[in-house]
């Protein structure tokens, strides 16, 4: 439904420039770089909507071309965690059968055991003088 009504825009939009175009016959000078000639009006509108046509069409596809390869990427990325998602889960269902209850692991950066932690902590006596 979204790409019919767009299509019925940018027909409306053709409509209007043909119209506008058509009542604008006279011969304009056109400045270039390198030069100047004199083309009719009419040249000139169709010219420049044309180029915006396909100007806006290089970019909306560059874009595209864009977006599918982030989703080409994330897709690859989503396969593989969901693969070591599954291994991981086999490996649950494996202790399970076994009534095999792993020790919980705690990934930390830091380098110091828990027993050296609670040592740390732990109230020292204090020298009052």
């Amino acid at each position: 439904m979204k790409i019919q009504w767009l299509l019925l825009i940018a027909l409306i939009f053709a409509v209007i420039i043909a119209a506008f175009a058509v009542v604008n016959v006279d011969a304009v000078p056109v400045n270039y770089i390198f030069g100047e000639a004199e083309f009719p009006l009419i040249l000139v509108i169709l010219a420049s909507a044309l180029l915006g046509f396909l100007l806006s069409g290089v970019v909306a596809l560059a874009r595209g071309y864009t977006l599918q390869r982030k989703v080409k990427s994330l897709q690859k990325e989503m396969a593989v965690k969901e693969s070591l998602i599954a291994t991981q889960q086999n490996e649950i269902a494996e202790y399970q059968k076994a009534g095999v209850s792993p020790d919980a692991q705690v990934v930390t950066s830091d380098e110091v055991t828990r027993d050296e932690r609670v040592e740390n902590y732990e109230e020292k006596p204090r020298n009052n003088y």
